[in-house]
């Protein structure tokens, strides 16, 4: 059976990822094989596997804190309740992370023109449990940390009207490839021409005419990034099951790729209640 990593292979390996991270925000080349290679020197005799499967604990930690994961590493829950309490005590000291991260969710975005849309849709993410090996209560009761980088990107308005630009046009090619042109011609904005109180952003069809409600959510940032849904949105994905449709837009600002949540959202997602309405009446 493999050892359980120490406090200082913990330490070690959450310094490197968060150096990793910080360079990936900021824009910067880096080689993870060489941030490997430097790393094993710290550690007990850990494997490649051991060392890629521990950088990806790292990342599901980073996404319940509200920080972007590196890409590549996709997140895994099954970790350690320590490795939880190493990341977010080094996130103390991390001011150049911290500058790096809200310099890229509060970047401009622009609709990216010419996209190679038959590559574009992919497949779901697939729900699963969060567990850690011991002290669940961390997952739920989260530590202080100094702001929610995800949360600031769903409030980057130039990101998500460029996201849904990207949708009008990704659906004009959908069904103009399904031989419905009169169809593609009629897709609307309707976030832009009605308001976003409507539940949905874009108005689309399928090839027999029926109404198609797409919602949009976008993302500079991983597949499993996380995102954020209004409570106006979960009824109406509720209310209008049968014709709802949550595209989630990722890594826009390198090669925008979506997929397609059909329903229902809370039939595809773990939702977390985040905020609350406070009134005196």
């Amino acid at each position: 059976m493999p050892q359980h990593w120490s406090t200082e292979e913990v330490e070690a390996i959450v310094a490197d990822h968060l150096q990793m991270l910080t360079l990936e925000l900021a824009g910067q080349t880096y080689s993870k094989t060489e941030h490997r290679r430097r790393l094993q020197a710290k550690l007990n005799n850990r494997s490649d596997g051991s060392i890629e499967f521990k950088h990806c604990n790292i990342s599901a930690v980073l996404i319940r804190l509200g920080i972007p994961y590196i890409r590549g590493y996709q997140p895994r829950s099954n970790y350690q309740a320590m490795l939880a309490e190493v990341v977010t005590d080094q996130l103390k000291r991390r001011s150049m992370l911290d500058q790096a991260a809200l310099a890229a969710v509060q970047q401009p975005a622009v609709t990216p023109l010419g996209a190679d849309f038959a590559h574009t849709l992919t497949q779901a993410p697939v729900r699963q449990l969060r567990v850690a090996e011991a002290q669940p209560e961390w997952q739920w009761n989260k530590p202080a940390i100094k702001r929610d980088y995800l949360e600031r990107e769903a409030q980057n308005q130039s990101l998500g009207l460029a996201g849904e630009e990207f949708v009008l046009q990704f659906e004009h090619w959908r069904l103009n490839a399904l031989g419905q042109s009169t169809l593609a011609d009629r897709v609307e904005h309707v976030a832009q021409s009605q308001g976003d109180g409507l539940g949905f952003d874009v108005l689309s069809f399928e090839p027999d005419g029926r109404e198609r409600f797409i919602e949009v959510k976008t993302t500079a940032f991983g597949k499993d990034t996380p995102f954020f849904v209004s409570k106006n949105e979960l009824t109406f994905s509720r209310t209008a099951a049968q014709q709802f449709h949550l595209y989630r837009l990722f890594e826009f600002r390198k090669q925008p790729r979506l997929f397609d949540l059909a329903g229902e959202v809370s039939d595809h997602c773990l939702l977390d209640p985040v905020s609350y309405r406070a009134s005196f009446s």
